[in-house]
């Protein structure tokens, strides 16, 4: 029988502001993130595709959706994890990101893996 804990997928995320890529006078705000994928559940699991909610500080909403990720698809048995850095460019200096990766688990069952929403702002911006 299939529980929960069958198919866990804890997702980390670490975000960093990227001055030297960025031009405030042309309203860009470069954003690199480093994300750790984890397998927490008992089923090994491979990331098909992904799915990115991208807000920035005016509320404009940009959704980006593809295959894997920095152009894998990793495979993530029980207690491994897997790491990427990609980044993003807003048109403000604060905005958010979420969204979720799609799996497949070795018994071909399909769940979505849930990335929760991260903060991206310019050091100091916020009090």
């Amino acid at each position: 029988m299939n529980t929960n804990t069958d198919y866990n997928i804890k997702v980390d995320v670490k975000t960093t502001y990227m001055e030297e890529h960025s031009d405030p006078e042309d309203n860009n705000y470069a954003f690199a993130y480093h994300i750790t994928i984890s397998n927490t559940g008992r089923r090994a699991a491979k990331l098909l595709s992904r799915h990115w909610v991208i807000t920035d500080g005016d509320n404009h909403v940009e959704e980006v959706r593809g295959a894997g990720v920095v152009g894998e698809q990793p495979y993530l048995e029980p207690g491994s994890s897997f790491q990427y850095t990609s980044g993003s460019v807003l048109k403000t200096p604060v905005g958010t990101m979420e969204g979720s990766y799609q799996m497949i688990a070795e018994d071909q069952k399909r769940f979505d893996a849930k990335i929760p929403v991260f903060l991206l702002s310019v050091p100091g911006i916020l009090h």
